[in-house]
């Protein structure tokens, strides 16, 4: 099974520094360790395995999914293991967890683009749309 995960996942192996770690697992810096919770899989509120990378589940909402299904069903924390999640394999989350160094403010911003434009001001669409309804 490990060498079927490395075969899929290369980029994984070259991050490695403990063998012993789970293939999503990082190295922890000792203050990110403490209180994070159990390292083994556990089962979550929608009997949904977490920490054993079998992301197909028959008890999924992903497995279930339709246009009835709200996708806030899949947010929180009890989607995400606290050690072993492929989250922890980015650069920005190795940075900041193996070696506390923090995030780079703006790097999802647009060069040229103001996308926070008009933000928090009253949407005045809807009662323009009102407005110009036909009796």
């Amino acid at each position: 099974m490990a060498d079927e995960e490395q075969q899929r996942h290369p980029e994984l192996s070259a991050m490695k520094d403990d063998p012993a770690l789970d293939p999503y697992e990082i190295e922890f810096l000792p203050e990110f360790r403490e209180g994070r919770g159990e390292r083994a899989p556990f089962v979550n509120e929608h009997g949904v395995v977490i920490g054993d990378h079998n992301y197909e589940s028959d008890q999924s909402p992903l497995s279930q999914w339709s246009v009835e299904t709200d996708p806030a069903i899949m947010a929180g924390d009890q989607w995400v293991h606290p050690f072993k999640d492929v989250g922890f394999q980015t650069a920005e989350n190795r940075d900041y967890f193996e070696r506390r160094i923090a995030p780079q403010a703006g790097i999802f911003m647009h060069l040229d683009k103001n996308a926070a434009y008009g933000a928090g001001e009253p949407d005045k669409s809807a009662d323009k749309a009102i407005n110009e309804q036909p009796e």
